[in-house]
């Protein structure tokens, strides 16, 4: 099993859904703030992409209206946290590669915190561009298994212009859908698939793994309390990693 969206569902079996859900509306509000300020104010998301691509995302996670309202209406002041949007690169145990991305309105907090993460649970953490060139970036749209068949979101995602199509399977049934496209046409392909299957679930810009790195389990432990620290980091928006541990291995430390 691969990919950091495994990990996720992994703590929320472990009982922390209410937490990552506060946590994740944090993170939905700062990209919405960072959004409508790096439009230039602008709160019109047909005039501003990148605000339209994090209220999509933000509606697809059922965040209420208000707090959307209140994050763009934080866009537009002037008084408030200058964020700054920061990418931070190194590798974890077992020579697992993670590409970290934080909005932080404290340079020196954020590196800080990210630095000592790494070096507290064995990693290693390098200079921008260090790992990451062993990712592409693609665009990431994420639909739930009832927007209809594997087929038939195949289909809609050929239409649109994406480049593949992955449905996690629960025995026959899709648990879910991930619709992957070019980095530079989230934009267009997420309209395309709205219009055609509905509001998505999750629209993101990711790192995807070129290649995969084998973790045994005792490694696994160590690597997933670093995640686990970097994804509870208040300045961390994302984190990606390369690693692949065992389906019976992931049983195991999800139990």
């Amino acid at each position: 099993m691969a990919g950091h969206s495994k990990f996720k569902n992994i703590m929320h079996k472990k009982g922390r859904a209410d937490a990552a859900r506060s946590k994740l509306f944090s993170r939905l509000s700062k990209e919405i703030t960072v959004a409508v300020k790096m439009g230039g104010g602008n709160t019109d998301p047909d005039m501003n992409p990148r605000l339209r691509l994090a209220i999509q995302n933000a509606k697809g996670q059922s965040m209420p209206k208000d707090n959307i309202q209140r994050a763009m209406n934080k866009g537009t002041g002037n008084d408030g946290e200058d964020y700054k949007e920061m990418r931070y690169e190194g590798y974890g145990p077992g020579g697992v590669a993670i590409v970290v991305e934080a909005l932080t309105d404290n340079l020196n907090r954020s590196a800080a915190n990210v630095r000592a993460a790494f070096t507290k649970y064995g990693g290693s953490l390098g200079e921008t561009g260090s790992v990451s060139f062993m990712f592409d970036r693609k665009g990431e749209i994420i639909y739930k298994p009832e927007i209809g068949t594997e087929d038939a979101v195949m289909e809609a995602a050929i239409e649109a212009g994406a480049e593949d199509v992955e449905s996690d399977l629960e025995g026959n049934e899709p648990s879910g859908h991930t619709i992957l496209c070019a980095f530079e046409a989230i934009g267009e392909v997420s309209k395309a698939l709205e219009d055609k299957l509905g509001e998505a679930e999750g629209v993101n810009v990711i790192w995807k793994p070129q290649n995969l790195t084998p973790v045994d389990e005792d490694k696994a432990q160590t690597l997933f309390k670093l995640i686990d620290v970097l994804e509870n980091d208040d300045d961390v928006q994302n984190v990606f990693a390369n690693y692949d541990i065992d389906d019976a291995v992931m049983e195991k430390l999800s139990a």
